[in-house]
């Protein structure tokens, strides 16, 4: 990090001390400027390897995906089963459905529409995730968490030093569909996968998944040891948007449906 760049404040650090996510550590610096953030990457990140990012509007959200935060396991049951439902409404619907046996299609259009399911989002940009950290809740600290998804790959297979492949790792992938909501503490592990891109905000978004398996509902450390964050301080959100902003990563880059087209027009013109 740039000399200048100022280290957390002991108050900072309690304020963050409300962070379930069990990471190995965190950035100690204080994000002013966009330069800080991807100065980051050149100080912490190795080139030759590949990583991932998710951007927390709060400190207190966790690694789960949305059908697994439930602590009622008939609560997370219910909320998996809910992905089938969709498919008897939406299929007439869509202009161009899934195959009927592609579990993970659908899951992913389950995510695109909001209904919780095992995926959690992840994205190949860093701006991208820093967007998300900073456009909601400005009066709360945020992060952006960094992931290594090969190596959590590696501790499903050893052999296996890439990201799951849909088509070429379906016999991996399948399987995750089938799982309930309740802990098996021999269960299958979180992977990361490459998703179809079939709509246009996850191509936008550079977007990629965490499968969650059985074992452990929430990503940490022992399934990641190259899990860390990167503190966003409220104080310096708005800027940092900005700052995005000019340079092309804003709500309209991010979300292209109309709506967001016109919500960026409209604030744009200060409406």
């Amino acid at each position: 990090m740039p000399a200048t760049t100022p280290k957390l404040r002991r108050e900072i650090r309690r304020r963050y001390r409300r962070c379930p996510i069990n990471c190995p550590k965190y950035l100690d610096n204080v994000i002013l400027t966009l330069g800080d953030f991807f100065a980051v990457f050149h100080s912490l990140l190795e080139a030759n390897k590949v990583f991932w990012f998710r951007g927390h509007p709060r400190v207190h959200y966790r690694l789960a995906p949305s059908a697994l935060r439930y602590d009622d396991p008939n609560q997370r049951e219910r909320a998996l089963g809910l992905v089938a439902d969709m498919k008897r409404f939406l299929e007439m619907k869509l202009a161009r459905p899934p195959a009927a046996d592609d579990d993970l299609a659908w899951t992913q259009v389950a995510q695109h529409y909001g209904l919780p399911t095992r995926l959690l989002d992840w994205t190949q940009n860093a701006a991208v995730a820093l967007f998300f950290a900073c456009s909601k809740d400005p009066d709360a600290d945020g992060l952006v968490v960094i992931l290594n998804p090969i190596e959590l790959n590696q501790n499903v297979d050893s052999r296996a030093p890439r990201v799951f492949n849909p088509q070429k790792d379906a016999k991996i992938i399948s399987p995750y569909f089938k799982l309930g909501g309740r802990v098996d503490a021999r269960g299958k592990r979180t992977i990361a996968i490459n998703p179809t891109w079939n709509t246009e905000r996850i191509a936008m978004q550079q977007g990629a998944f965490t499968l969650h398996g059985s074992r452990k509902f929430e990503l940490d450390r022992d399934q990641a040891s190259s899990l860390l964050y990167v503190p966003i301080l409220k104080e310096h959100k708005e800027s940092l948007l900005n700052e995005l902003e000019r340079v092309g990563i804003g709500e309209m880059f991010i979300f292209p449906e109309p709506e967001h087209v016109c919500a960026h027009l409209r604030r744009t013109a200060r409406l």
